[in-house]
């Protein structure tokens, strides 16, 4: 439950919070986390010391379900010169650590990230008269907030979110999200790291789909050029009834296919709704981690083979760089998680630390067939990972978001796979990898080009294929079933 408040600057959070004086000096009371991205604020904002905020009534460090303890929303005016229109600013407090004493991040000091070591923004274009802001950008930024703090994987510029619904709840073509630098908020160093600001971009489902074959950061540049779509600060207008490739059709050729051609796709994974099972043999007891079945309990990643799978995806590949996998015993050796205590819960890792298989216990086999499952929406990002990453060398991961499955497709051109020519079907604990050949890619993409077309799959069946090895001589099948069969319940739709 949120309510909405005149902020005097982000009050301390507790009993006997201060305010900020009309000097502009910041009470000893106020949170040092807080204080440093309140003042980057009041640096863009000098005229506004007092905004309207979006207030968690009980906290999140209370047991309340809102992550964010403020949102902050601005009125900015824009540059006529650059022709930036007029916009309502929000900026998020909570995903960084506002407090510094463990009670919602653990500190883990000051040469690193603060929190998951971001907040959120978001430009709303303001409409003809109107005085004050939205508030449903807040609980927009709630549920990003939300996802971040469950799964703990965190956003990085150029990523998008698939989010299918209205931003507003109303009935415009804005349904996805893309997230960037803002263009205006510099990084604050805090006494408890390094806050950056992303800036969430609202977007069209056709320009979702094409930062998804191509790439987020491609997609973005192509928005700061159209003026409507959101012009160099990338602001979102809600009204916005056409997409960029409507607006100027030679975008799509000229640009995107080409660049799709030339550099492949940047996403190297997704957390999608996946399974499969070894069909090479029936398993030897309950405790074989061969087969992940609905109605079982999987074996459980080892925090070894987690961070393997946390770097591909995060990592995802440099254009022009040589693809490499991490190996199974990587440490963390960028991003985020860097120096994120090791006590934080893994959002790869069971809840129950006994659940987890020690790494050495778990050997890696070879497949002689495999079956893969995805719903409709994971099924159709399949030519994706085809013919944006595979065909280019590099590789592509599903993460189950209802446990530790992972598939992970990789090409020949792949180091530190375990996957191999000889065995092209790997499995490490419920981690499955499949290699597939360039000339197999090709046979694949034949075989799922009504894929190419999402607006041709049928929504309510579920995208079952089968990948079936019959020694050199892989076999592929695609089959679309009632939800009710094939194990399919387990794969809800989204």
């Amino acid at each position: 439950m949120e309510g909405v408040r005149p902020g005097g600057g982000p009050p301390a959070g507790g009993p006997g919070s201060g305010s900020a004086s009309g000097s502009g000096s910041f009470p000893s009371l106020f949170p040092p986390g807080l204080h440093g991205i309140y003042g980057e604020c009041r640096r863009l904002y000098p005229d506004q010391p007092n905004p309207l905020q979006v207030t968690a009534i009980l906290k999140y460090w209370l047991g309340g379900p809102d992550p964010l303890d403020y949102v902050s929303m601005y009125r900015n005016l824009g540059n006529p010169a650059l022709n930036v229109p007029e916009h309502w600013h929000y900026v998020s407090f909570g995903l960084s650590d506002l407090y510094g004493d463990n009670r919602v991040h653990e500190f883990t000091g000051t040469d690193g990230p603060s929190g998951f070591g971001f907040e959120l923004t978001f430009r709303l274009k303001r409409e003809t008269g109107e005085s004050a802001p939205p508030t449903w950008p807040a609980e927009l930024m709630q549920g990003l907030a939300r996802y971040v703090f469950q799964s703990e994987n965190t956003f990085c510029s150029g990523d998008h979110v698939s989010w299918h619904s209205p931003l507003d709840n109303s009935e415009s073509r804005i349904q996805h999200m893309l997230l960037t630098e803002d263009p205006q908020m510099q990084p604050v160093q805090t006494p408890f790291g390094v806050v950056t600001f992303l800036q969430i971009v609202g977007v069209c489902t056709e320009e979702l789909h094409a930062a998804q074959q191509w790439n987020g950061q491609g997609i973005l540049e192509l928005l700061r050029t159209v003026p409507v779509a959101g012009g160099p600060w990338l602001i979102t207008d809600m009204r916005r009834g056409e997409t960029i490739f409507e607006i100027d059709p030679h975008l799509q050729q000229e640009r995107v296919d080409k660049g799709i051609e030339t550099d492949g796709s940047n996403l190297s994974g997704v957390s999608a709704k996946c399974a499969w099972d070894d069909l090479s043999r029936p398993p030897e007891d309950d405790e074989d981690s061969r087969s992940i079945c609905i109605g079982t309990q999987p074996r459980r990643l080892s925090g070894k083979d987690t961070e393997q799978i946390r770097e591909t995806l995060r990592r995802g590949l440099e254009i022009n760089s040589k693809p490499v996998l991490p190996p199974i015993n990587a440490q963390r050796q960028n991003g985020l998680n860097l120096d994120r205590a090791p006590s934080r819960k893994d959002s790869l890792e069971s809840e129950s630390s006994a659940a987890i298989i020690p790494h050495e216990l778990i050997r890696t086999r070879q497949l002689e067939s495999v079956h893969l499952k995805f719903n409709q929406e994971s099924g159709a990002l399949i030519p994706l990972c085809l013919r944006g990453r595979l065909l280019h060398g590099r590789h592509f991961t599903y993460k189950s978001i209802t446990g530790d499955t992972a598939i992970t497709f990789v090409s020949t051109g792949v180091e530190g796979a375990f996957a191999t020519e000889e065995h092209p079907y790997a499995a490490h604990g419920p981690w499955l990898q499949i290699l597939l050949t360039e000339e197999f890619v090709e046979r694949m993409l034949e075989d799922l080009e009504d894929l190419n077309s999402p607006e041709e799959v049928r929504l309510h069946h579920s995208c079952i294929f089968h990948v079936l090895s019959q020694r050199a001589q892989p076999i592929l099948q695609l089959v679309f079933d009632p939800p009710l069969s094939l194990q399919a319940a387990a794969l809800p739709h989204p």
